[in-house]
């Protein structure tokens, strides 16, 4: 069994939004919603992703660009959008999913992800780094 098989079978046995499998081979589970978990990993060290595999179960733009710019290996989503696969091509990383949408839905799925929407047209990943890293969110 893969890595990525491994971090994907825990993510479906558990609640966990976000499970990841760090570099050194250790997997830790995440159970806050949207992006807080992948923030609150990287606010606490940069690298800490560094060749990590993660599954979450749902990955828009935002997302894979943290991703990204933590130097994640593979991620597996429950849930990829679209517009968020040329930031993991371009960053190299191993991708697979269950269901592709174009967007990832607002709460109230009554449109696009107010963080999607922000940074849907976004080419600098240290921009949507920094917003949630270095400057203001959670």
């Amino acid at each position: 069994m893969s890595n990525l098989e491994i971090v994907k079978n825990r993510l479906e046995e558990t609640k966990a939004s976000l499970v990841v499998m760090f570099e050194n081979g250790e997997i830790k589970e995440y159970y806050n919603p949207r992006v807080i978990d992948i923030v609150n990993i990287l606010k606490g060290d940069k690298n800490a992703l560094n060749n990590a595999i993660v599954a979450d179960k749902v990955i828009g733009k935002t997302a894979a660009s943290l991703l990204a710019c933590g130097k994640v290996k593979a991620i597996y989503a429950e849930t990829l959008s679209k517009i968020a696969i040329p930031v993991l091509e371009s960053s190299k990383i191993k991708y697979n999913y269950n269901k592709l949408v174009d967007y990832i839905q607002n709460n109230d799925k009554t449109g696009m992800c107010p963080m999607e929407y922000k940074f849907k047209d976004e080419r600098d990943l240290d921009r949507i780094f920094n917003f949630f890293v270095k400057d203001k969110c959670f």
